[in-house]
C-alpha cells in the first residue's frame, strides 16, 4: 500500500471510532477528502479505494484536474469549501455538486440566477464565520437566520446544511456546538465541520461532513 492509501484508510478507522464513541452510524458521516494543491496522480488513488467526495478551494484549479477524473470516476461528488467570487459562479455551478460556502447576497443573487439558467444546481451550504474573525469569509452567527430566510424566501435557493472554519488558535468545541445550534433551530440537517486536527470533536458533536486534507494527502508544499 502506498502511503496516501494508509493514511486515508487510517482516517476511515477513526471516522468509524469516533461515531461508535458518540453512538452514531458511522454511515452518517460523510468523509470530504480536501484534494487541493494535489495533482491528479495524488487523487487516483483514493479514487481507486471507492471514495467518491472530494473538496477543492479554488475553482480555476479544480477545471484543471477534476473534468477527467470525473469523466473516468462518474459518480464523484465534487464540493467548493474555498470562497467563490460572483465571477467564478458559472464555472462553478457547471463543476461542483456542492457549494459550501455560500456567505453573501450578491452570491445568493448570482447563484440564484446561474442555476435557473443552468437548469440545475449544486447542493448549497451556508458558511458561519463563528469566530466572527475579520479576514475569514462567512456570514456571522447573529446574521445566520436571516440570512438563510434571504437565501431561501427571496431567492428560491435550497439550502441544505452549514459549514465554519473555527479559529486555528481555539478549541472548535464551542464553535461546533454553535454552528449546530443555529442549523437545528433553522432544520437543516447537514453539517459540515472538522478538518484533520479536529474531526473526531466535529463528529461528536454532530458532523455530517468532515473535511479532511493532511491527514490523507500529507502536507502541503
Amino acid at each position: 500500500m502506498n502511503t496516501i492509501t494508509q493514511r486515508y484508510n487510517d482516517v476511515m478507522t477513526r471516522i468509524e471510532a469516533a461515531a461508535r464513541k458518540s453512538s452514531r452510524p458511522a454511515t452518517d458521516i460523510t468523509l470530504v477528502a480536501v484534494s487541493k494543491t494535489f495533482a491528479a496522480d495524488d487523487i487516483e488513488p483514493v479514487l481507486k479505494l471507492g471514495h467518491r467526495v472530494f473538496g477543492e478551494n479554488r475553482v480555476q484549479e479544480s477545471q484543471g484536474k477534476w473534468p477527467a477524473l470525473k469523466q473516468a470516476y462518474a459518480d464523484t461528488s465534487l464540493h467548493l469549501i474555498g470562497p467563490l467570487q460572483t465571477n467564478k459562479v458559472r464555472e462553478a455551478v457547471a463543476l461542483f455538486d456542492a457549494i459550501e460556502t455560500l456567505d453573501r447576497e450578491k452570491l445568493a443573487r448570482t447563484l440564484a440566477k446561474e442555476i435557473q439558467s443552468a437548469g440545475k444546481g449544486p447542493e448549497l451550504y451556508i458558511q458561519v464565520n463563528t469566530g466572527n474573525e475579520p479576514q475569514k469569509a462567512g456570514i456571522l452567527p447573529d446574521e445566520a437566520d436571516a440570512f438563510l430566510k434571504l437565501c431561501t424566501q427571496t431567492y428560491d435557493l435550497t439550502v441544505t446544511g452549514m459549514m465554519c472554519i473555527p479559529p486555528f488558535d481555539e478549541d472548535p468545541t464551542a464553535h461546533f456546538t454553535l454552528l449546530a445550534d443555529i442549523a437545528k433551530r433553522n432544520g437543516l440537517a447537514k453539517l459540515s465541520m472538522g478538518m484533520s486536527g479536529d474531526f473526531e470533536t466535529a463528529i461528536k458533536l454532530g458532523a455530517t461532513h468532515v473535511r479532511v486534507g493532511s491527514a490523507i494527502f500529507g502536507s502541503r508544499g
